[in-house]
């Protein structure tokens, strides 16, 4: 959630944060507004308390009738403090319920409007003309079935639309991919993790995805348990309810798990292949830092996803997110988008987002400084998000006679295999 301060010093602020991403500031008066009825509740509460506790001490010390009207004046007080805790609870509940239906202030670097409003910041990279080169590119899925590597037929057959087997050289690609990004990490200085899939609801809520992205979330029926889709969830509530020593910040975790979706709102979009899938492998980038620092070690989550693109030789741009798409924890984000040849446009391979300290003080996660005990920043960053990788490795490398050329970087983790061969006709 936003800092109260800043609703409660700043309202016109977090209007204007508001405003930025297209939406009303009801919220920021009800908040308001609900904050003032706390206040008075508490107040209430507390005078009542304090009349009590004198009243029982009054008592102790009278006789007769004198204790007898006391003791009847008690049993009313009772009932009426019974009543100001009661409002207190509830003016205390409405006040969370506002801030927590608050999404975090837009950074002011953030472009206003929707998702056709983003900045383009840099192109890398030149997409490779296949005319020029005399053939006509395949995609993704036809170029799977000829590899043998992408099976998407079996996997309608076996789970239902938007799933799929990667098989042979496919499988073999999305370890090789896990592996390269999981060395990069380390070499940058990562702790690398297996995280859970499945969260407790405090986890997914603490992250901000019962909000906005709530339609996309799968719920286990029976079970108080949601599937993850992104490792950020869990690694958000990895630390929750702990004092961090502020000295050991930056804490950096390079978190490897399958990520599930509805995809709620995407009918009719990228119904064929790979791009869009209800399940998919990802390595996540999540730091805790301070939120000093947040702002520098965004740009460098960005720069270690630039670098990862660069070593799969692929041509990408990265924008800078219009306030409107942003998610409900991020302040700004930089999605970097792949070249898709057969498909003419960018695709979103990666995204980096700074939430500051929304989700930490959702989460209770602090740190001590030398001034004291105070707030920790966390981002996050992908690494690699397996199917989109793979769709744009095949269509980016591929070679006229159906085959692959396998980027130099991943060779190692390919048994050196240069090129992924047709097995199909």
């Amino acid at each position: 959630m936003i800092d109260p301060r800043i609703l409660r010093d700043d309202p016109d602020r977090v209007r204007a944060a508001q405003a930025k991403r297209g939406l009303s500031d009801e919220v920021v008066d009800r908040a308001l507004s609900a904050d003032a009825e706390r206040r008075r509740a508490i107040g209430d509460f507390e005078a009542k308390r304090a009349e009590q506790k004198q009243l029982g001490k009054r008592v102790a010390q009278a006789q007769g009738e004198e204790k007898q009207e006391l003791l009847a004046r008690t049993k009313s007080l009772s009932a009426d403090v019974k009543a100001a805790e009661a409002a207190q609870t509830a003016a205390e509940a409405a006040w969370n319920d506002a801030l927590l239906s608050m999404p975090n202030l837009a950074a002011d670097e953030a472009p206003p409007g929707g998702e056709d409003d983003f900045v383009v910041l840099e192109t890398v990279g030149t997409p490779r003309d296949f005319a020029a080169e005399g053939f006509e590119p395949r995609d993704h899925i036809e170029l799977g079935r000829l590899l043998g590597a992408i099976d998407i037929e079996r996997g309608a057959k076996v789970s239902g639309s938007r799933f799929y087997f990667l098989t042979g050289v496919g499988a073999q690609l999305e370890l090789a991919l896990i592996n390269l990004a999981m060395e990069q990490a380390r070499q940058a200085g990562f702790t690398q993790v297996i995280a859970p899939a499945l969260v407790r609801p405090r986890a997914m809520d603490g992250t901000g995805f019962l909000g906005q992205a709530a339609d996309d979330v799968y719920k286990i029926e029976g079970e108080d348990l949601y599937l993850v889709g992104t490792s950020e969830v869990p690694m958000a509530a990895y630390h929750s309810d702990e004092i961090l020593d502020g000295a050991a910040l930056p804490l950096r975790y390079a978190a490897f798990s399958p990520c599930f979706r509805k995809e709620a709102g995407s009918h009719g979009k990228d119904t064929k292949g790979i791009i869009r899938v209800h399940w998919f492998d990802k390595v996540e980038m999540f730091v805790y830092t301070t939120t000093e620092d947040s702002y520098a070690e965004h740009q460098r989550l960005l720069q270690w996803e630039k670098e990862f693109l660069d070593k799969l030789e692929l041509a990408y741009r990265v924008i800078d997110v219009a306030a409107g798409d942003l998610g409900l924890s991020a302040i700004r984000k930089f999605d970097c988008e792949a070249w898709i040849p057969t498909q003419g446009k960018y695709r979103e391979l990666t995204s980096t987002s700074n939430c500051t300290e929304f989700q930490s003080r959702r989460l209770d996660t602090r740190a001590r400084y030398a001034d004291g005990t105070g707030p920790v920043a966390t981002l996050n960053g992908t690494l690699c998000a397996m199917t989109r990788t793979i769709v744009a490795i095949l269509e980016t490398h591929q070679q006229a006679d159906g085959s692959v050329r396998v980027p130099e970087a991943l060779r190692p983790h390919l048994g050196g295999l240069e090129v992924l061969k047709p097995v199909a006709p």
